[in-house]
């Protein structure tokens, strides 16, 4: 056995390894949730980490024995896996923060349900998007991306050359606010029919005053809704999709501003 592979610089390499993948693992979709044990990722965290330290080790220099700049590394490292990861996250967001809106205007906004995900209550339309989007998220491939952007990050930006002082802040907060937009414009189909037919109640409501219009919203809105939905989803199929695929591209991008490149 060769005893210089478990020297103490093998071994402060390889943490620092296991650092950015544990990060990426604690916030990347789908695997970090909180109905997936926790001895689960950990041994996932470690299984991935013993996987990519062959390929990486020659990109990741020698960690300084000072604690502070020891433990500053590991800081950069983390928040590093951890925007890799919230970047992922954010297009689940949109998906669910769109089908929290549809549920309240199409009047399920106390029908409510357990999620395991996030450990609280959640919308019932909400929880139906979030794992259609999950399960495009894998049909796509989408965790094996995450994996290629894990290793190509050490390529493209070794450890200790992280620069927080660049655009990627602004990039990230950009990609926060576009969240709104997706979910805007994943909902809009439906919130639009719901619109007219909040109209034409009204109309009728006017037209008819015995009519009770409040018990015949009811039915109207959720077949009206459940009808859009199910007619729209080849369109949420190729949003999601195109989101998806430019996670790649994002990655790219970010890894530029981190390194210090300027955006333009």
């Amino acid at each position: 056995m060769n005893l210089s592979l478990l020297s103490t610089d093998t071994v402060l390499r390889f943490l620092v390894c296991a650092v950015r993948v544990a990060a990426l693992l604690g916030s990347i979709p789908v695997f970090s949730s909180a109905q997936t044990p926790m001895q689960l990722r950990a041994g996932l965290t470690l299984l991935l980490a013993l996987l990519i330290f062959p390929v990486v080790a020659a990109f990741i220099p020698l960690p300084s024995a000072n604690p502070g700049g020891l433990a500053l590394l590991v800081v950069q490292e983390a928040l590093l896996g951890f925007i890799i990861g919230f970047m992922g996250r954010l297009i689940f967001t949109a998906v669910e923060f769109g089908g929290t809106i549809i549920g309240y205007q199409m009047g399920f906004a106390a029908a409510n349900v357990f999620d395991p995900q996030t450990q609280s209550q959640t919308s019932l339309l909400s929880q139906f998007q979030s794992v259609f989007a999950i399960l495009l998220f894998l049909a796509f491939d989408g965790h094996h991306l995450f994996l290629r952007a894990m290793v190509h990050s050490y390529r493209l930006l070794p450890p200790g050359n992280i620069d927080l002082a660049g655009g990627a802040i602004p990039f990230v907060v950009q990609l926060t606010g576009n969240m709104f937009v997706l979910a805007v414009r994943f909902s809009a189909p439906v919130l639009a029919l719901l619109l007219l037919s909040g109209l034409v109640l009204g109309i009728m409501a006017r037209v008819f005053p015995q009519l009770n219009v409040f018990m015949l919203s009811f039915p109207v809105n959720i077949g009206l809704a459940l009808t859009v939905i199910g007619l729209t989803f080849p369109l949420v199929f190729g949003l999601l999709r195109r989101e998806f695929l430019l996670l790649d591209e994002r990655f790219l991008h970010l890894f530029d501003l981190l390194k210090g490149i300027p955006d333009g």
